[in-house]
């Protein structure tokens, strides 16, 4: 199994920064890809970004101006938030895919939450 635990997210003022962390635990070395979503109060959750493992990136449409997402090991992650818009509010979550013995598994953050606002 692997853990995925975000952290970072906060108040920002529009065009501020933020960057979000995900750090994993467990099976680390079973990961393929990591995933950003985000899900704004009363909306459904929404894709932000991909980073494979082979440093692959695709972003959506909201996020290609001003995300970045990387990575420094196999278990930790982030994304780089500039930019920013009240419109990125949502929490951010953290989804992580591995691969073992040949099939995927996923596995959820618990979420955390980004306000942009004046």
């Amino acid at each position: 199994q692997v853990q995925p635990v975000e952290s970072g997210g906060g108040l920002a003022q529009p065009g501020g920064s933020l960057r979000l962390s995900c750090t994993t635990s467990g099976n680390v070395f079973s990961i393929y890809e990591m995933v950003w979503y985000r899900q704004p109060a009363g909306k459904e959750r929404e894709l932000v970004a991909r980073l494979h493992i082979r440093d692959n990136t695709d972003y959506a449409e909201p996020a290609k101006d001003g995300f970045t997402v990387s990575r420094d090991n196999y278990n930790n992650f982030y994304s780089q938030m500039n930019s920013l818009k009240p419109e990125d509010t949502a929490v951010y979550f953290c989804h992580v895919l591995t691969l073992r013995n040949g099939r995927s598994y996923d596995y959820w953050g618990q979420g955390t939450q980004v306000t942009v606002s004046s």
